[in-house]
């Protein structure tokens, strides 16, 4: 059985949806990151897909292990005070494992998920209808109400004809939510017009990924999203900074690139019960 902290933070997370401003989502890839991100004032921890494979020696798209994915989340929610969101990609090759993909997040400390009906061609209705509902079971059955955020890629992979992109992408977002889905995730699309569009036609809170050059928080804000995010774009900029540093010292062997660093007395103290 989970226990009151796992719980509690479960109904918090799904407040967050529906209460106050959209919930905003700085994407996390380790524990640091995590605790840097709630150092900062963010609401929950979500996690991206492909920074944890990236930092764990594996690129994106179902590669990494799904028993590393879960020690990543486990090191995450550890850490970290407010509810945690797994990332979990596909969630396993058929419904059963997508069962054992969340019991296993569960059981590391989640209490949300990400599945997506990516791949091209995307994932046929029924099928991926299918694995949100073996998600809903195995998560009811361990007496966790955890927060299925269902991916519909029909905008960031272009499908079909551009007309044809919002009706296919309610169409999914409604067959999800009757299996099981809490929240409908449609990365892909920032126009304000659109978005506005799916928020009255999804039945759920709907989850935009947005970056550099998007609409500003305010701006979606306006159109009826319920969640943000950033996806993989925080650590892009951290890798960024890796690099940029890297050859600058290997260049010119100065240390510019440095300046804004973390300071090593403020990394320590985000973990304060480990020595």
């Amino acid at each position: 059985m989970p226990d009151m902290t796992q719980l509690s933070r479960a109904e918090l997370f799904r407040r967050l949806h529906t209460e106050g401003g959209p919930l905003v989502l700085p994407n996390a890839w380790d524990a640091a990151s995590a605790a840097l991100v709630e150092r900062a004032g963010a609401a929950a921890v979500a996690t991206t897909s492909g920074a944890v494979a990236w930092s764990l020696g594996a690129a994106d798209g179902d590669r990494l292990p799904w028993a590393e994915l879960a020690a990543a989340v486990r090191r995450i929610a550890g850490t970290v005070s407010v509810p945690v969101t797994a990332d979990c990609e596909s969630g396993g090759p058929d419904p059963a494992g997508v069962a054992e993909t969340v019991r296993q997040v569960l059981d590391a400390g989640a209490v949300g998920v990400n599945l997506e009906d990516g791949g091209v061609p995307l994932r046929p209705v029924g099928e991926q209808a299918e694995r949100i509902a073996a998600a809903r079971s195995a998560a009811d059955a361990l007496g966790v109400p955890l927060f299925v955020n269902a991916r519909v890629d029909v905008f960031l992979y272009k499908v079909g004809e551009r007309a044809e992109r919002l009706p296919e992408t309610v169409r999914r977002a409604t067959a999800y939510a009757e299996a099981g889905a809490d929240g409908i995730f449609v990365p892909g699309v920032l126009a304000p017009a659109v978005l506005t569009e799916l928020v009255e036609r999804i039945p759920l809170p709907v989850n935009v990924l947005t970056g550099p050059g998007g609409p500003t928080i305010a701006e979606l804000a306006a159109t009826g999203v319920r969640r943000i995010s950033l996806g993989t774009a925080l650590a892009e900029a951290a890798y960024a900074t890796a690099r940029r540093a890297a050859a600058e010292l290997l260049s010119t062997g100065t240390y510019d690139s440095l300046t804004d660093a973390v300071a090593y007395p403020d990394m320590q103290a985000l973990f304060p019960g480990r020595s």
